[in-house]
């Protein structure tokens, strides 16, 4: 189709109590710069079931206007009612631009969207600006396992779309709100929605683990020497406050669930504070924790390549290092 507008839309998927999930309000921040190289306003789509909170949130985050659908058919995510909803808006306002989450919902929801407006979709992006030449978002993403940064133009079809992964960005600043709100009656009835949800199975113990949203994670990699140092990892993140993350060596070695994951085929944050801890620094795990405000690293080769990202290293023994520090947390807290 071809774009009427030249706004960007961002996606601020909600949760199943219609408060918004970090990455959309996070994606209002590139957002805005590359609406206003395009010309157009910055606007938010808010899809869900009682999602003012959602709506407040994106208003705060400085979208010019928001679009909301509402009803009881989009309380549990469905590829076929949120789908069609977003094609919906698509087909009557025309955005140029879209920017969706590269969450789990996201991940299924972008290509869908994609081929029903015949366009394309770059997934997993990790950079967004606008090309000079074309005047065109210029997508950029990893490419073979990470090796390589690949730089994406789609400039015969609209809109152009792409995934983001969570974390990447930062939310911007909250503003006096401001948006227009505009809303959409769109419903879709219960037999053009094929899937049913039946049960939430939680993974493991059903522990909770917010990587994206915590400020502080503290994470272990192939160094810990199995499941049992985890233990150790998990005393300095008590001590801190922290949220206890891991390389793929140790998720795939089966020492701990894979939610707590970082990297390419993992979570991507951007914490205020990372601390690797026997982690040596592939580039499919930097991928995923380079954004981090401070990195602290803790390893005992001290030609690791984590020392390059670092702004602190510690070369020692995770096992002697980590219990000094949380002495030294507890004495400051004392």
């Amino acid at each position: 189709m071809e774009a009427l507008t030249k706004d960007l839309w961002v996606f601020v998927e909600t949760n199943e109590d219609g408060t918004p999930k970090n990455v959309g309000l996070e994606l209002l921040s590139p957002g805005r710069d590359l609406a206003t190289k395009q010309g157009g306003q910055l606007v938010a789509v808010v899809i869900g079931n009682n999602v003012q909170a959602a709506v407040d949130a994106a208003n705060a985050q400085g979208a010019d206007k928001i679009i909301v659908v509402e009803g009881e058919e989009y309380t549990h995510y469905t590829t076929d009612a949120y789908q069609i909803a977003l094609v919906s808006l698509v087909e009557k306002y025309g955005p140029t631009s879209i920017l969706i989450g590269a969450t789990n919902n996201g991940r299924d929801l972008g290509p869908r969207v994609s081929c029903r407006l015949k366009t394309g979709l770059t997934a997993d992006c990790t950079q967004l600006d606008i090309d000079e030449e074309s005047g065109k978002v210029a997508w950029t993403r990893p490419a073979f396992g990470g090796n390589l940064m690949a730089r994406i133009l789609c400039p015969n079809t609209f809109p152009q779309i792409g995934t983001v992964r969570p974390g990447v960005f930062k939310k911007s600043e909250p503003v006096d709100p401001k948006a227009e709100i505009i809303k959409e009656d769109i419903h879709v009835a219960a037999e053009q929605i094929r899937t049913q949800l039946i049960e939430v199975l939680k993974e493991g113990d059903g522990e909770q683990v917010d990587l994206e949203g915590a400020e502080i994670i503290v994470s272990g990699g192939r160094g810990v020497g199995g499941p049992e140092g985890f233990d150790t990892i998990k005393l300095l993140a008590d001590a801190l406050g922290a949220t206890v993350g891991a390389s793929r060596a140790a998720v795939d070695s089966g020492w701990i669930a894979h939610a707590h994951q970082v990297g390419q085929t993992g979570k991507t944050v951007g914490p205020k504070l990372y601390i690797a801890c026997g982690i040596s620094g592939a580039i499919q795990h930097v991928a995923g924790m380079s954004g981090s405000d401070v990195i602290v690293a803790i390893n005992k080769d001290e030609d690791a390549p984590i020392f390059d990202i670092a702004d602190y290293g510690v070369v020692g023994n995770l096992f002697e290092v980590i219990p000094v520090l949380v002495d030294e947390i507890k004495k400051a807290r004392a």
